[in-house]
């Protein structure tokens, strides 16, 4: 008589695939960052075009980001400064993304935030300093065209009377005092030249931000860090150097450049990212 050995149950298969949010589950605490902003902005309602509208981050950044491909932003300084934005428009704690994004890749831990607002008071002596060298260009001008239209006015009159070259001297003088307004026209005209042409060892450059706001780098010849901030609408920064002035603009299309003295408009088109240098020479002509 033959017995039949009974089916014996098979030991569940340890090697069956563990599904990707179980995986992610296991090798972090909770979503990664990318998922968190996809999270966030779908609980907002928004789409990612509105989204890029509002930060003026570009869809395809957008995309890379809430795919954790963050190496699509340019580098670390970027990918920290769109984290800020778009965690701010879907609800989370920028700062807080950042600081979890700097642990996960090796960056900073967050002491730059301190740099930054210490450079402030240094950028505002910058930007007063060449507005006294102007006014004291402006006051030199001014004598020195007095004194010339004395010179003018004083030989004039000696050639009319030249019979009594003492006695002209008191009108001489006090003649110039009374025309002395039809001397200082010109002035101004020279004191604007004066104005640009008096930093022609230094550069100067100047950003205003527009309706909207940038990240902005800049560095001196030495290459120290002159300003490392977001440029927020309507403020503005002035640097100068002996040697050149290096810049990096997030959103270029936000930013009016003026090098020198003269009007370069925009830095560049919006959400396009710019690195800039300028020299004692710059702009140059055409």
């Amino acid at each position: 008589m033959t017995i039949g050995k009974s089916p014996r149950r098979s030991a569940p298969d340890s090697s069956a695939p563990i599904p990707a949010e179980e995986s992610s589950r296991a090798t972090t605490d909770g979503p990664s960052i990318g998922r968190q902003l996809a999270r966030a902005r779908i609980d907002a309602g928004l789409t990612v075009d509105q989204v890029s509208t509002r930060t003026r981050i570009r869809v395809p950044i957008v995309h890379a980001i809430e795919s954790d491909e963050f190496e699509r932003c340019g580098g670390a300084f970027y990918a920290r400064g769109h984290l800020r934005l778009l965690a701010r428009e879907v609800g989370l704690d920028g700062e807080a993304l950042v600081a979890r994004y700097d642990a996960e890749h090796g960056g900073p831990a967050a002491r730059p935030a301190g740099q930054l607002l210490d450079t402030g008071p240094i950028k505002v002596r910058d930007h007063n300093r060449p507005n006294w060298t102007a006014a004291m260009v402006v006051a030199i001008l001014a004598v020195v065209a007095l004194i010339g239209y004395n010179l003018v006015g004083s030989s004039s009159s000696g050639g009319q009377q030249p019979g009594a070259a003492s006695a002209p001297l008191p009108s001489g003088v006090s003649a110039p005092a009374t025309g002395s307004p039809s001397a200082q026209p010109p002035a101004p005209e020279n004191s604007v030249a004066a104005i640009a042409a008096a930093p022609a060892d230094k550069v100067t450059v100047k950003l205003v931000a527009g309706p909207d706001k940038s990240w902005v780098t800049a560095k001196d010849g030495s290459g120290k860090s002159l300003y490392s901030n977001n440029l927020e609408a309507g403020q503005d920064q002035t640097f100068t150097d002996p040697k050149k002035i290096t810049l990096v603009i997030g959103n270029a299309g936000a930013v009016h450049l003026f090098v020198n003295g003269k009007d370069l408009g925009p830095a560049g088109q919006d959400g396009q990212v710019v690195h800039l240098t300028y020299t004692p020479g710059d702009p140059q002509a055409g």
